[in-house]
């Protein structure tokens, strides 16, 4: 049943290609909203704080400061409203999940970028 999953999902399901990025990274994702009978373009721009699974059931998780309030959005993968993602900035972090950024205020908040 697992490789009857497998197969489906590999062949059937269409894989976008977005560039590669991880935790640390600062990127933007332009999704599609609907409303009603029009839909629009918005985007969200914040630090990637995890990458989570593999294929088709990966997600990443987004964290922003909307004022003093952090605000975190969990995005799938191959989230059909998905129109593309920018990687703004390359960020320099040890960890593949940084949950400790949670709690970071000020310029401890502050993520050195990679050297290229």
């Amino acid at each position: 049943m697992a490789d009857l999953m497998k197969f489906v999902q590999d062949e059937l399901v269409p894989r976008k290609e977005f560039p590669a990025f991880g935790a640390g990274d600062t990127i933007t994702v332009y999704y599609e909203i609907k409303e009603g009978e029009k839909t629009r373009t918005q985007f969200f721009k914040g630090v990637v704080i995890q990458r989570r699974g593999s294929g088709n059931t990966e997600t990443f998780t987004i964290r922003k400061m909307s004022g003093s309030v952090g605000v975190e959005r969990i995005f799938p993968v191959n989230l059909p409203a998905l129109q593309k993602v920018e990687i703004n900035k390359k960020g320099a972090v040890r960890r593949a999940r940084i949950f400790y950024f949670r709690e970071l205020t000020g310029k401890k908040a502050k993520i050195k970028d990679k050297r290229r």
